[in-house]
């Protein structure tokens, strides 16, 4: 059985999800956007900072769960541009820096509420 993981850290769902689900062994996160635990959208930010803000969100969302940053197992890099692509991973270098997990970045053809960058992870609780 998995279940919902909650923090007031992170952005509240804005639809019919989760923050994440856990397992005894593995965290599911939602897709984290640059949204502000308060609710501050992001989305004329540089792309750099709505990847760091994104990763806050998540890195928070995996706390609550009893995970961190060298936990991920893998993520999904979502972004509105595939271009952004350099700058969004120089910020997202910045956490996980040793023994990066696996990933995936794809070009989507809209992200939610107009923003530049989404990104969903695994991670154990091992």
């Amino acid at each position: 059985m998995a279940d919902p993981v909650h923090t007031d850290d992170a952005p509240e769902a804005v639809g019919a999800y989760s923050q994440a689900k856990a397992t005894a062994d593995l965290v599911f996160t939602a897709g984290q956007i640059p949204l502000t635990p308060d609710g501050d959208l992001r989305a004329d930010a540089s792309i750099e900072t709505q990847t760091r803000l994104a990763l806050d969100n998540l890195v928070a969302v995996l706390k609550t769960a009893g995970a961190g940053p060298a936990d991920v197992l893998k993520t999904t890099v979502y972004l509105a541009d595939i271009d952004d692509f350099d700058a969004m991973n120089a910020a997202y270098a910045e956490y996980f820096e040793t023994a990066p997990p696996a990933r995936s970045a794809v070009q989507a053809g809209a992200l939610p509420k107009g923003v530049g960058v989404e990104i969903e992870a695994v991670a154990s609780r091992e």
